[in-house]
C-alpha cells in the first residue's frame, strides 16, 4: 500500500486508522472539554488546523532538518502554530476561548500531531502531507463532536447549547431541548466521558467486524432450472 494513496490517506483518517478511536490518542482534550457539542466542534476545528498547517509546514522543510534535531523542530513548528491559533481564537472567538481554556494551548502536547509530523509529514510530499492532517484532524473532530454531542443530551437533555460561542449571536435559536428530559450528571462529569468513548469504540468495532463477515460470507450458487419435460 503506498503512503501517498489519497484513497486511503482519507479511509485511515476517517476510520481504519482514526485518531481517537483506533490509534487512542489525544485523550486528554478529548475527554475534558466534550461535555457539550459546540466545545467539540471548536477544539476539534483547533486541533484540525494545527495539524494541517503542521504537515504542510513539516513537508516542507523536512529535507533541510537533520535527523538529530528533527523532533525540537517539529515541537518547535507546533508551538508555533498552536500560538497562531490560540491568538486567533482569543481575538475572534473569546467566549469559546474562555470556556476551553487551558486545553487550546495544551494541543501542543496532543501525540497525534507530532505522531503524524514524524510519521508521515517528514517522509511525504506536501500534497499529501497536507491532505493527511486534513483527514486526521477531521476525523479527531467528528469523534469530538459525536461524544459531545452524546454527553450532552445524556448530561443537559439539550443539543448544540450555546451555539452563539461558535458561530454568533444568530446561533443562539440552535439549541434543541429533549422535551422534559433534565439530564444525568454522570455523562458530563470524567467517568461519563470515559463510558461515551468507550460506547464508541465498541460501535466502531462492531461495524468493523459486521462488514468482515458480510465479506467472508460464501456466495451461495443459485440452483439451476429444472428442464422441462
Amino acid at each position: 500500500m503506498a503512503q501517498n494513496d489519497f484513497a486511503t490517506i482519507t479511509r485511515d483518517g476517517l476510520w481504519n486508522n482514526n485518531p481517537a478511536l483506533v490509534q487512542i490518542l489525544g485523550l486528554c482534550p478529548l475527554l475534558a472539554v466534550t461535555n457539550s457539542t459546540v466545545n467539540g466542534i471548536g477544539l476539534g476545528l483547533a486541533t484540525m488546523m494545527t495539524l494541517v498547517v503542521t504537515n504542510g509546514l513539516v513537508s516542507i522543510i523536512r529535507n533541510w532538518v537533520t535527523p538529530e534535531i528533527r523532533i525540537p523542530v517539529f515541537v518547535l513548528v507546533i508551538a508555533c502554530v498552536v500560538t497562531v491559533i490560540e491568538l486567533g481564537m482569543n481575538a475572534y472567538f473569546h467566549e469559546l476561548y474562555n470556556v476551553l481554556g487551558i486545553f487550546i494551548a495544551l494541543i501542543v502536547t496532543n501525540c497525534n500531531i507530532i505522531a503524524r509530523a514524524e510519521a508521515f509529514a517528514s517522509r511525504n510530499p506536501l500534497l499529501p502531507s497536507l491532505l493527511d492532517g486534513f483527514m486526521m484532524g477531521t476525523g479527531f473532530l467528528l469523534v469530538l463532536v459525536a461524544l459531545g454531542a452524546l454527553r450532552e443530551m445524556i448530561g443537559f437533555g439539550t443539543l448544540f447549547a450555546n451555539a452563539h460561542l461558535m458561530f454568533g449571536e444568530g446561533a443562539r435559536d440552535l439549541t434543541l431541548h429533549l422535551g422534559e428530559y433534565k439530564g444525568m450528571l454522570l455523562a458530563v462529569l470524567p467517568p461519563g466521558a470515559f463510558i461515551g468513548l468507550g460506547l464508541l469504540i465498541a460501535l466502531k468495532n462492531a461495524i468493523d467486524r459486521s462488514r468482515r463477515e458480510r465479506k467472508a460470507a460464501p456466495v451461495v450458487a443459485a440452483a439451476p432450472e429444472p428442464h422441462a419435460a
